[in-house]
C-alpha cells in the first residue's frame, strides 16, 4: 500500500478543502466549457412583460347569448367577448380591457333584463292560471 496517495480535490495539498458550491462551479465550467474568447462575457437582460389578465366574459356572454338573449344583448355581448379575446391575442391590452368592459356591460343588462322577462312571465301565468281557475 502507498501511503502518499495525492487528494483528488484541486487545492487539498494545501490543507485547504473547497467548499462545494467552488466544486459545483469548477464543474459547470468543464461541462459547458470556459469562454470563447479572452474577453469577460457580458449578460444581457431580457426584459419580459407579464401577461396583464384581461377577462373577456366569453363563457358569460355566451350563457347570455343561449338562455338570457333579451333584445339580441347576449348575441352582441359575445361578439364584443370575442373582439376582446382577438384583441388580447394581438396584445392590445387597452383595446381588450375596452372591449371587455363593454362584454361586461352588456352581459349585467342581459341578465337583468333577461330576469326582469322571465319573472314577469311568471307572474302573468301565475295570474293567468289563478284567474282561469276561480271561474
Amino acid at each position: 500500500m502507498n501511503h502518499n496517495s495525492q487528494p483528488f480535490v484541486p487545492g487539498a495539498r494545501a490543507g485547504v478543502y473547497p467548499s462545494n458550491e467552488v466544486l459545483k462551479e469548477e464543474h459547470e465550467v468543464s461541462v459547458l466549457g470556459g469562454p470563447q474568447n479572452s474577453m469577460a462575457a457580458g449578460t444581457t437582460v431580457i426584459n419580459i412583460q407579464t401577461d396583464t389578465v384581461v377577462p373577456d366574459h366569453i363563457v358569460w356572454s355566451l350563457f347570455n347569448t343561449l338562455f338570457f338573449n333579451t333584445c339580441c344583448l347576449g348575441f352582441v355581448a359575445f361578439a364584443f367577448s370575442v373582439k376582446s379575446r382577438d384583441r388580447k391575442m394581438v396584445g392590445d391590452v387597452i383595446g381588450a380591457q375596452s372591449y371587455a368592459s363593454t362584454a361586461k356591460c352588456l352581459n349585467i343588462w342581459a341578465v337583468v333584463l333577461g330576469l326582469l322577462v322571465t319573472l314577469g312571465i311568471i307572474i302573468t301565468v301565475v295570474i293567468i292560471t289563478t284567474g282561469v281557475s276561480h271561474r
